[in-house]
């Protein structure tokens, strides 16, 4: 493994951050559980970065990729592709946004790129509005509207950038308000925020805010946002990359926990859709997608074999019940961490919603953010035997817990009791 690491930092960018002080090389996977070069076995509470979503190794994907890897790999999109027309004719319905079109990408960051894009040329406007605490990918457009500094490499942007209060409950200056007065300050900020500036092209935003340590509105924001966005003409994007497909357990996507005023106008999708192929892509309604008035096209997004993952994929989370697992037992899984949390000092709050979780860490008896101790609960639940990931706003201080959603209870358990040694030991 010294070798290899060795070979890694002569060769890769050192902004590519690896995990843990002896960075670990992962050889399999099967199921819930993976293992490293050196043979040790590890429960996978963070799946590739959620990208793992329904279990490593899933026989079905495997078939699906392997059959269409014995017939074709690539085409393109300037050729008919029979897998990702029917993986397409699902997601738009899925996505309940009426006469959907999709467009398939290779990652979440592309999926966001694509969105602004749309948004922009219809609107004819280059002003977004994003949340604080947003993280939206890695491209250029895509850091530009990201709001959290950790992973925004760059003030030079393509676009203007307003950002709005209310992807975080529980900290800045409405934190202390009940949730109908958090949404009404928030939409009374989104209000003047509007008196100030010039046509707005979209808002994006995450149901659930995952890079920035799954933190989340009350239930309702977006809508409320929705009646102000619809008065102005301004399209909402919702960036359901860490979100769709049932993780948070009480809905398939998580704009659906703010749906009294409609489906998005744009809905972006990546991450779990293939089961950790490179899989993304944008919803939009007909009218939207279809502003472009050059030619496009994409090399990769929706190949046969990343569309036949897609829909190996899709068929069994929907067959299994994936969502409902999800809601079950995430709901035991936060229970019994907040019953853990209440006897640790070192944290704020346990929070999230389905298999999506966060536990913010702070130093004891303030708010004051811990990322020294994000780091320690990090090598100590490796060191058990336990893989999760961490993130956060303005310091990395939330361990980020975000099991495959084929979890069991017995998985959930083992997980729990891990983290609870990893907490009292920091």
């Amino acid at each position: 493994m010294t070798d290899l690491y060795g070979r890694h930092r002569a060769v890769i960018p050192d902004w590519v951050g690896l995990y843990y002080r002896q960075p670990v090389e992962i050889t399999r996977g099967e199921g819930r559980h993976v293992w490293d070069a050196d043979g040790n076995r590890y429960l996978d509470f963070f799946g590739g970065i959620l990208t793992t979503m329904t279990a490593h190794a899933l026989p079905e994907v495997t078939k699906a990729v392997s059959e269409q890897a014995g017939r074709i790999i690539h085409t393109s999109t300037l050729y008919l592709n029979r897998p990702m027309v029917e993986l397409a004719e699902r997601i738009a319905a899925l996505s309940r946004i009426p006469d959907a079109r999709v467009f398939f990408t290779t990652s979440g960051t592309e999926a966001n790129d694509t969105a602004l894009l749309l948004a922009t040329a219809y609107r004819r406007s280059g002003q977004i509005l994003a949340m604080r605490n947003s993280y939206h990918g890695r491209s250029f457009s895509a850091v530009a509207v990201t709001g959290n500094r950790s992973w925004s490499p760059t003030d030079l942007s393509p676009l203007g950038t307003l950002y709005v209060h209310g992807g975080m409950r529980t900290r800045g200056p409405y934190a202390g308000l009940s949730d109908a007065r958090f949404i009404d300050a928030c939409v009374a900020d989104l209000e003047d925020l509007l008196g100030h500036t010039h046509d707005v092209a979209a808002l994006i935003a995450e149901p659930i805010q995952g890079v920035g340590g799954f933190t989340s509105p009350p239930d309702g924001l977006y809508a409320a946002f929705r009646e102000v966005l619809d008065r102005h003409g301004i399209l909402w994007i919702a960036d359901e990359v860490q979100t769709g497909w049932g993780r948070t357990g009480d809905h398939f996507w998580g704009w659906q926990a703010h749906a009294e005023n409609g489906p998005p106008d744009i809905l972006t999708f990546a991450k779990g859709a293939g089961n950790g192929m490179s899989l993304g892509g944008v919803v939009a309604r007909a009218g939207v997608m279809n502003c472009i008035d050059a030619n496009s096209l994409s090399t990769f997004g929706g190949s046969p074999i990343t569309a036949a993952a897609g829909l190996a994929n899709l068929t069994h989370l929907l067959e299994h019940d994936l969502q409902g697992n999800a809601r079950r037992v995430g709901g035991l899984l936060i229970e019994r961490l907040r019953a853990v949390a209440a006897g640790v000092p070192a944290v704020r709050e346990v929070r999230g919603r389905g298999l999506m979780i966060g536990i913010e860490l702070a130093r004891p008896g303030t708010d004051e953010a811990s990322p020294e101790a994000a780091a320690a609960a990090l090598e100590a639940a490796r060191e058990g035997g336990l893989l999760i990931g961490k993130g956060g706003g303005h310091h990395t201080s939330v361990l980020r817990i975000a099991p495959p959603m084929s979890l069991t209870v017995a998985e959930a358990e083992e997980g729990a009791a891990i983290l609870e040694r990893t907490l009292r030991s920091i």
